[in-house]
């Protein structure tokens, strides 16, 4: 195999192993090869596969980014199964009928096999279909059970196959010689050779053996006798030595392969039974040990709490490589379950934007489900609209905020694919950096549009309270639009510093009678944020308003993009900066008092997210 620089992969060897090679570019076989040629390519960066005439070979390709999308039919792109077996050959023999709760051996004799699953770490060949391999497997086995004197009588190995973590698998038959079934002593003795591993194996790689209930240890009872009986007592002491080693050595070995898998695969012990879908699919996020987030914690110490809500609680953390982190602890009976921290891990591990809060990793193990997040000093947008964090915010400010919000929700509905709809924008979940600048956090609530030729996507209804597209609310159908309805009401809170619903008022009905009872050029200043001074000097003011109210149309059809709505905000800070009353830069360490993040991760805020099916 070699790469000749222009992105063409060229065979010259014929029955090798090249998978995990990090080989990329287009595949070229050629037109001269062996007939029996066996290549490994899986799991490679390999896009494309020319056939410069009909080839007729075993080429494995699966996990090659060939075989996504329309290639995923071709047969290079499928792991080949056999459902082939092998015995170990005897003396031909007249077949017989067995019971239903036995079964045929190749000497044909009916016999209770003990039976159970090998599971190698690594082989050298790729053809499933090749029974030879199986007979040098067997015949190891037979040696390694004869050599140990062994009641074997012959062995079966059947269904090879390549599971999820690219081990290769056996389903493995003893059975038994002498008697039809094997008594606990010959089992032990058996699964000790087993799991010992002192005999050699060509072609394969360490394994580790994971054995069935052995289903007839009271008949062996019945059918022993005295002599067994007397044997059996008076090796006691050694053979109880015995199991206890094997007992011993096969736990151990148990515990090194799962611990082995689930380090390859943190979501080993993921269960779609409960409500949670499919395991997640990440691109990119980092796995972290519960040890490992503990410690950075402090044993999560109160003292690093720096927020809580009906998920759980949120902890300052430094990594050990200094780096500042927000950890999102779930908490027993929290109101954010599996399927959400899947939805939220998901769609972070696949979009990056400025605008939208980063997804360093995750914990997923003992029992936890924890994000973690880059740390946000700053708390949000709430938070400093109230003043509770301490942060005074100017009108440039508050253009700027609204600006990066949008860019960040006009980036999920446009550009991330499929599209995101975040489906929970709020003021609690725009989050503010050392610079003041804005972050769209918190998607556990977020849908995927899977669909893009569909103008909206069937869902049941969730979101928050005030902030809520009345549309969806009553028709359930949920769009890019309900999002665009949502950021309206930041909008307005933006310009009224007052909440969605308060002393039982809706902010949008409280500016359009602000807006109907206006008697001069300034606006709404009945209902204006106090702090912002005067609304004559608010330039670009009514404009803002305006796209707010349009923002909140009630129907989707009447509301602006968020593309547009990033368009017209660019040309109010245009507007804005032209009046030279307003101060252009702005940065936390202009202010005193400024908060230490305390609040950077509050995503409860002052209303719980809404299920209307009562979750």
């Amino acid at each position: 195999m070699r790469n000749e620089g222009d992105g063409a992969i060229y065979l010259k060897y014929v029955g090798r192993v090249l998978s995990n090679n990090k080989l990329n570019g287009t595949l070229d076989i050629g037109t001269s090869y062996s007939n029996n040629l066996t290549v490994d390519l899986q799991n490679n960066s390999i896009t494309d596969f020319t056939q410069n005439s009909s080839y007729n070979m075993d080429l494995m390709l699966v996990g090659n980014p060939i075989c996504q999308g329309n290639g995923a039919t071709e047969r290079y792109c499928t792991i080949q199964k056999s459902n082939s077996s092998y015995i170990t050959p005897t003396n031909s023999c007249t077949p017989v009928v067995c019971r239903s709760d036995r079964i045929l051996s190749q000497n044909c004799k009916c016999a209770y096999p003990y039976t159970g699953t090998l599971h190698f770490f690594s082989f050298s060949f790729s053809n499933l279909e090749n029974s030879s391999y199986f007979g040098t497997l067997a015949g190891s086995l037979m040696l390694a059970f004869r050599s140990n004197q062994l009641p074997v009588d012959s062995v079966s190995l059947s269904d090879p196959t390549v599971d999820v973590y690219s081990y290769l698998q056996f389903r493995l038959q003893i059975f038994p010689s002498g008697l039809d079934h094997f008594n606990r002593t010959g089992i032990s003795t058996v699964g000790f050779v087993l799991n010992r591993q002192s005999f050699p194996l060509k072609d394969y790689g360490p394994y580790f053996f994971i054995d069935d209930s052995y289903c007839c240890f009271a008949g062996a009872n019945k059918s022993s006798n005295t002599g067994i009986i007397v044997g059996a007592v008076v090796g006691s002491f050694v053979l109880l030595l015995l199991i206890l080693g094997a007992g011993y050595y096969a736990f151990h070995q148990k515990r090194k392969a799962k611990r082995a898998v689930q380090q390859s695969n943190p979501f080993a012990n993921w269960d779609p039974d409960k409500n949670s879908g499919d395991v997640p699919q990440l691109k990119g996020a980092r796995g972290f040990s519960f040890e490992e987030l503990r410690k950075c914690t402090n044993n999560f110490a109160e003292v690093n709490a720096i927020g809580s809500g009906g998920y759980g609680k949120v902890y300052r953390g430094t990594l050990a490589s200094d780096q500042l982190v927000a950890i999102k602890r779930a908490q027993q009976g929290s109101l954010q379950g599996a399927l959400e921290f899947k939805t939220e891990i998901e769609l972070l591990s696949r979009i990056h934007h400025k605008n939208v809060v980063s997804l360093v990793g995750f914990c997923y193990e003992q029992g936890e489900q924890m994000l973690v997040y880059e740390y946000i000093p700053n708390g949000t947008l709430k938070d400093g609209l109230s003043g509770k964090s301490g942060i005074q915010l100017d009108w440039m400010r508050r253009l700027r905020i609204a600006l990066d919000s949008a860019k960040g929700l006009a980036y999920m509905h446009e550009l991330a694919n499929p599209p995101i709809i975040h489906r929970d924008i709020k003021s609690t979940n725009i989050l503010l950096d050392d610079h003041l600048y804005a972050k769209v956090a918190d998607f556990g609530l977020s849908k995927l549009v899977e669909d893009t030729s569909k103008s909206y996507v069937s869902t049941q209804v969730k979101g928050t309270l005030g902030y809520m597209d009345p549309e969806y609310y009553t028709t359930q159908q949920l769009t890019e639009k309900s999002d665009v309805y949502s950021f309206g009401i930041v909008l307005l809170e933006l310009v009224t510093a007052r909440a969605p619903i308060e002393r039982g008022k809706y902010i949008v009905g409280e500016v359009k009678d602000a807006i109907d009872n206006s008697t001069d050029q300034y606006y709404i200043h009945d209902i204006l944020d106090s702090s912002l001074g005067s609304s004559a000097k608010l330039g670009g003011l009514k404009k803002f308003v305006e796209l707010a109210m349009r923002c909140v149309k009630d129907y989707s059809s009447e509301r602006p993009k968020m593309g547009e709505v990033v368009r017209e905000i660019e040309n109010i800070m245009q507007l804005a900066s032209s009046n030279k009353n307003f101060e252009t830069e702005f940065t936390s360490s202009s202010y005193e008092g400024i908060s230490d993040g305390s609040k950077a991760f509050d995503y409860s805020g002052g209303f719980l997210p809404l299920d209307l099916e009562g979750h």
